[in-house]
């Protein structure tokens, strides 16, 4: 069965991004339908895969990290409409095996991704 992970890394305090919340959509057409909601902990990682199992299921998916309550909470003066407030990022599931990891490396004023291992 495949799986799929994820971690955050606070590019601007080079630590983990721990206490993120992050939420996980399947999208089907127009329609985004929530799957599930995590944080991560202390390491910017999720205790447990996002997605694994039966409810791994080929298709395509948005993960939301919810940064800037990340920032204000770290103490960062960010605006009261923050540059980035909620990272999305969409991708396809297309390999029922296969272990999909989605990093986030983000700082109040950029991010970047890639499908990680």
């Amino acid at each position: 069965m495949g799986k799929l992970t994820t971690h955050v890394l606070d590019t601007m305090h080079g630590i983990p991004g721990a206490n993120i919340q992050v939420e996980l959509f399947r999208i089907e057409g127009e329609v985004l339908t929530k799957v599930k909601t995590v944080t991560t902990n202390a390491d910017g990682r999720t205790d447990t895969p996002v997605l694994a199992g039966e409810d791994f299921v080929i298709g395509k998916y948005q993960l939301v990290f919810h940064v800037a309550n990340y920032y204000r909470d770290k103490g960062v003066e960010i605006d009261e409409i923050p540059f980035l407030d909620d990272v999305v990022i969409r991708f396809g599931l297309s390999e029922k095996t296969s272990h999909y990891h989605v990093p986030l490396l983000v700082s109040p004023y950029s991010f970047s991704t890639y499908r990680g291992s």
